[in-house]
């Protein structure tokens, strides 16, 4: 097993899709860089009762939910036979795992990587992910049957995955709810680390079969009253729920380099921990994710005060951005740092729930590779639950310029589950001293989106 301290695990490629049409690398930064939020309207395209759902405050006990959410414009598109899949069973295919594949693909374009080369590859592959309720009941007489049990399992977001490109290596989803796609981060660095395999995928993705989401938190009053995710903000009330998928390449340094892949970021930590017993499960625990950050800090031996920026959960709940701000100030903020800028990309594009937390981490790789923080939406009226002159921490309300510390700049990621996992993770971003690597990451698309759209057929949710 080779030495963390020799030969780091790195993020050599990646690849996005995000709400408001958005499906590469450059179209993100742009949003990201000049504060754009994605939301739009709930989707028309997908049998949806949309009525039902809007109306849902006219049942007692019921809050509002407002015509707004953060959803991929492409969700229903699909080309199948450009991954070898038959129309029919395309159309039986969660649109996670078609989202989740077709991203992975642009991940591997990105970093350098033939994906139709990597046949037999001793190759991971791990993604973040969660149940849709997409489709009808697989315990029925219908078209689809005989393709509901791949279609619908969570497992297939991997196994698709590894199956389209012929990998052999591990192949895992993984379910922590909102600390899902980290997770997914967390075990194939460790697989990378231990050996199990050459290289891997690791990633999220997230598109709504459903509004289930909806229902249950109007049920429980813990929507956005106005169709906005103020992360961080006084007159936050609630979460607003989104889509999007991210993908990441993780391999050794030694291997980046020797096969001419850019190093975007190193893993210098993560971790993962449970809130334990006592509050009810959803409800979120300072108290854990102090210790997983100290235990991250711990583990990539980072002095908090040269972490510059902070990418929080920050799903505007009136509890539980409180409680994240109380283990954020008790570790950054009281780093002695003079500067620690916090945001959450759940302001722009909503909560986008299993890859919540891999759209923060490419937000936060993309801010180094710039060498800007990018500005969090809603921060020019940051919740008064701590008090701000007493810590280090501050909102990016603002697009600045992020100085590096000894050619490195470091920033943290979060994500906190509603099923009480926590992840948190600690990136290394080298500064590019070379002047082939200082162009922006990811300006052009991936030639596979224009074979995509060639014969892309249209798939909407039943």
């Amino acid at each position: 097993m080779t030495d963390d301290t020799t030969d780091p695990i790195v993020i050599s490629g990646m690849a996005v899709e995000a709400p408001g049409g958005i499906d590469d690398l450059g179209s993100f930064w742009d949003a990201l860089r000049g504060g754009h939020e994605l939301i739009g309207a709930f989707p028309r395209n997908r049998d949806w009762d949309i009525e039902e759902v809007l109306a849902l405050d006219r049942v007692e006990g019921w809050a509002g939910v407002t015509d707004a959410g953060g959803f991929l414009d492409a969700a229903t598109e699909f080309d199948p036979l450009f991954f070898g899949i038959s129309p029919r069973e395309a159309i039986a295919m969660d649109p996670q795992q078609r989202v989740a594949l077709r991203v992975a693909w642009r991940a591997l374009e990105h970093t350098g990587i033939n994906p139709g080369a990597l046949d037999g590859a001793e190759v991971g592959c791990y993604m973040g992910v969660s149940i849709s309720e997409y489709g009808p009941r697989a315990a029925a007489v219908n078209e689809f049957s005989g393709h509901r049990i791949a279609g619908t399992a969570l497992g297939a977001a991997s196994g698709r995955i590894s199956h389209s490109l012929g990998l052999v290596g591990p192949s895992v989803s993984v379910d922590t709810a909102c600390a899902s796609s980290l997770t997914a981060l967390h075990l194939a660095a460790g697989a990378v680390r231990g050996d199990e395999c050459d290289w891997a995928i690791a990633g999220g993705v997230c598109v709504m079969g459903s509004p289930a989401a909806f229902y249950e938190f109007s049920k429980n009053n813990g929507l956005a009253a106005d169709g906005h995710c103020r992360s961080y903000a006084a007159n936050a009330t609630g979460t607003l729920w989104g889509e999007g998928a991210g993908v990441v390449i993780v391999e050794r340094e030694s291997r980046a380099r020797a096969m001419g892949h850019r190093v975007y970021g190193r893993v210098e930590a993560t971790r993962i921990n449970h809130n334990g017993k006592g509050m009810p499960i959803v409800v979120p625990s300072a108290s854990a994710q102090e210790k997983l950050i100290r235990k991250t800090l711990a583990a990539a031996q980072i002095d908090p005060a040269d972490v510059g920026l902070v990418e929080g959960h920050g799903t505007g709940t009136p509890l539980g951005d409180p409680m994240e701000l109380t283990a954020l100030q008790n570790t950054y903020g009281a780093s002695g740092a003079t500067d620690v800028k916090l945001g959450s990309v759940k302001s722009n594009a909503g909560h986008a729930q299993a890859a919540s937390g891999m759209l923060g981490l490419i937000k936060v790789l993309l801010c180094g590779d710039h060498g800007q923080i990018a500005p969090s939406l809603f921060a020019d009226d940051p919740t008064d639950k701590i008090d701000w002159d007493a810590s280090a921490l501050r909102l990016a309300d603002g697009l600045d310029h992020w100085t590096p510390t000894n050619g490195m700049r470091y920033g943290a990621i979060s994500s906190f589950g509603v099923s009480g996992t926590n992840a948190h993770a600690i990136i290394g971003m080298p500064v590019p001293t070379d002047a082939r690597f200082r162009s922006p990451a990811g300006e052009a698309k991936a030639e596979s989106s224009e074979r995509e759209s060639a014969t892309t057929e249209e798939v909407s949710h039943a």
